[in-house]
């Protein structure tokens, strides 16, 4: 029992550090799109972040050996978890206010779970998890409808929000695939690999899209473009580690992505001078962020009280 609770206090641990990080990229990714276009931002980025993992992948023949043993699968999880995903999600942060952004990117738990709920025959629905996505979803709809889409400037940022919530499909899909990775490739090697060629795929397609990157630019820019790229080396590594461990489900682990539109608005609402707290904003934000609270204190109680009931009534 004990060693349990310290297995789960660990994960839990991780979760949330990797949660953190991914929060502190909002602001980042806002303000390197004014120096270059969203294709070439996010390829540089997830390029380099593969580049930076690899003197940890161990010795390079058997690196390769295990890239070249599962290779169709990193492919798919590059297209799904690295260039669907983060094409989708940098065009829709030229969109949308980086606090915005943050927020609605808490509908990315629901997607996981609904996902997961018909791939993962271990992973279904249950109660205190559907009410808990219920809770974080319906203030995600707080913040979009704030936007008024039925407008011309809120049709945009409309947009933005619905390129969000496709690339959170595609990070559903993402997790599926390395949840399901039958080989067990290492979290390093696998991260590594398919974000350095997401980034690559990237890359390529900013070129006709948006020309030769300009790389002639302040040192603000190269130090945002390294701490987003450490911080997706570090994060998703942790978060395929996580989905790899045996008992771990898709769907729970995901619930602690609500914690990310927490972070994600306060950093933007902090360090970008034109955004600043709105009431929709705020209360979608405590829907989302009360909703993995609000499940991660519940769910241990029902679990104890099943496995109570099936042992039976404890001897008098």
């Amino acid at each position: 029992m004990t060693e349990r609770f310290h297995s789960s206090a660990s994960q839990a641990g991780l979760a949330i550090l990797a949660c953190l990080l991914w929060s502190t990229a909002f602001v980042g990714v806002k303000i390197g799109l004014t120096y270059v276009g969203p294709f070439a931002f996010a390829g540089i980025r997830f390029a380099l972040s593969g580049i930076i993992l690899l003197p940890f992948c161990g010795r390079p023949a058997a690196f390769f050996r295990t890239v070249s043993s599962n290779w169709k699968m990193i492919l798919q999880l590059s297209f799904f978890q690295t260039f669907l995903l983060y094409g989708m999600f940098y065009v829709g942060m030229t969109l949308i206010p980086g606090a915005l952004g943050a927020i609605v990117i808490g509908s990315g738990p629901l997607l996981s779970a609904v996902t997961a709920h018909f791939l993962m025959p271990d992973d279904t629905m249950t109660r205190a998890k559907s009410i808990s996505i219920a809770i974080g979803l319906l203030g995600v709809a707080v913040i979009s409808l704030s936007r008024q889409p039925w407008q011309a400037t809120g049709l945009m940022e409309f947009v933005g929000v619905v390129l969000l919530v496709l690339g959170g499909v595609c990070s559903a899909f993402g997790n599926i695939i390395v949840a399901r990775d039958e080989a067990n490739v290492p979290p390093l090697i696998l991260n590594a690999v398919q974000i350095f060629f997401g980034g690559v795929l990237l890359l390529v397609i900013s070129l006709p899209l948006e020309g030769l990157p300009d790389l002639n630019q302040p040192i603000r820019f190269y130090l945002i473009l390294l701490w987003l790229s450490f911080l997706s080396a570090v994060a998703i590594s942790i978060w395929f580690f996580l989905l790899k461990k045996p008992g771990v489900k898709v769907s729970e682990l995901n619930l602690w992505k609500f914690l990310i539109p927490v972070g994600g608005a306060i950093f933007s609402w902090t360090f970008l001078p034109a955004e600043s707290p709105e009431a929709a904003p705020v209360i979608g934000m405590i829907c989302v962020a009360g909703a993995v609270l609000w499940y991660h204190a519940v769910a241990p109680v029902k679990k104890q009280q099943r496995a109570d009931a099936l042992a039976g009534d404890p001897p008098v």
